[in-house]
């Protein structure tokens, strides 16, 4: 098997790549699952540690989520999400488990941390792309109405499960769920998925 490290030039390569180590993943290759591990740990800790706030819960998060990977590689369906974004689905909610399980009560931590370890595991490349997709997701977004875009970011942003989006926002569960399902599809159909 190839190195998917050496060999990742285009975002759209590195998105093949991350495809075919979820396929080999999925039927038990664990050389692929190391891989995939390498490509995509740097990233889905730095959105651990945004969450948590604390590099030893995080790394717990990121280990626990990586088993949940790879028990689960064989229900991945390409169609619906770019691995990195079930990765991070993955993480994202044992998060947010971890953070009900503490009560909350996470340590503060200067963002500029967790900047450093997005910082660092971007490539030039990868940077410039991610640069004009996130000019492309800003548009998008600003699209929006206010209040779907309120949800949406505290959601995906701030880590909040949908109900504390509405006990923040003070409205119905329901209309959350609504108002988040709305934005992701005007989303979807703005970046052109």
């Amino acid at each position: 098997m190839h190195d998917p490290l050496l060999n990742t030039p285009t975002p759209e390569k590195a998105l093949e790549v991350q495809r075919e180590l979820m396929s080999a993943m999925a039927v038990g290759d664990r050389q692929a699952f190391e891989q995939l591990y390498r490509l995509t740990s740097p990233r889905l800790f730095a959105v651990a540690l945004r969450m948590l706030r604390r590099h030893a819960w995080a790394e717990e998060i990121l280990h626990d989520s990586y088993i949940t990977a790879w028990n689960r590689a064989a229900s991945y369906n390409p169609a619906l999400s770019s691995p990195m974004t079930w990765l991070t689905h993955i993480v994202r909610n044992r998060a947010i488990d971890w953070m009900r399980g503490r009560d909350n009560q996470t340590d503060e931590l200067d963002d500029s941390v967790a900047d450093r370890y997005v910082e660092q595991s971007d490539e030039p490349l990868q940077r410039l792309q991610q640069d004009s997709d996130a000019k492309i997701l800003a548009n998008c977004l600003a699209h929006l109405p206010a209040e779907q875009r309120q949800s949406l970011i505290l959601a995906y942003y701030q880590g909040l499960s949908h109900g504390e989006v509405s006990s923040h926002l003070q409205q119905p569960l329901g209309t959350i769920k609504s108002w988040i399902r709305r934005a992701l599809e005007h989303l979807k159909s703005c970046v052109g998925l």
